[in-house]
């Protein structure tokens, strides 16, 4: 394990997620953008978590399958299944035409989500190492 590498990751999540926040907080909200950037940065904390612990994730943006990976691996991550279940909806086809709307809940909800992931104790206790 590169604890550089696993720097860089927790680096890269943080700034999709600050600028899903600053997307937020402007006049004008692009609400798929900011879902997306949810997405990213959740999918990057679930990574380095993997390979923090010896794990190489798959090529996938899919957050429920890799969670539940990381359930494998620490009990806590339970209570973020639902949070990543809603977000994968964002991880991808979202950048594509798609036929749903997204909205100013969809955008909260998701920088709450993100909150809540980067708070459980095994990715809190990783990022604070750091």
């Amino acid at each position: 394990m590169d604890i550089e590498e696993i720097r860089e990751w927790i680096t890269i999540a943080d700034t999709d997620f600050d600028s899903a926040k600053i997307l937020n907080e402007s006049a004008r909200k692009p609400y798929e953008i900011i879902c997306y950037l949810c997405a990213q940065a959740v999918e990057k904390y679930l990574k380095v978590f993997l390979i923090y612990h010896n794990t190489v994730p798959q090529k996938t943006h899919d957050l429920a399958f890799l969670n539940n990976i990381c359930i494998n691996k620490h009990n806590d991550f339970c209570n973020i299944q639902p949070l990543c279940d809603f977000l994968t909806t964002f991880s991808n086809d979202i950048r594509y035409p798609h036929s749903y709307e997204v909205t100013q809940d969809d955008a909260n909800f998701s920088i709450k989500a993100v909150e809540k992931v980067r708070n459980i104790k095994p990715i809190a206790e990783l990022r604070n190492m750091l």
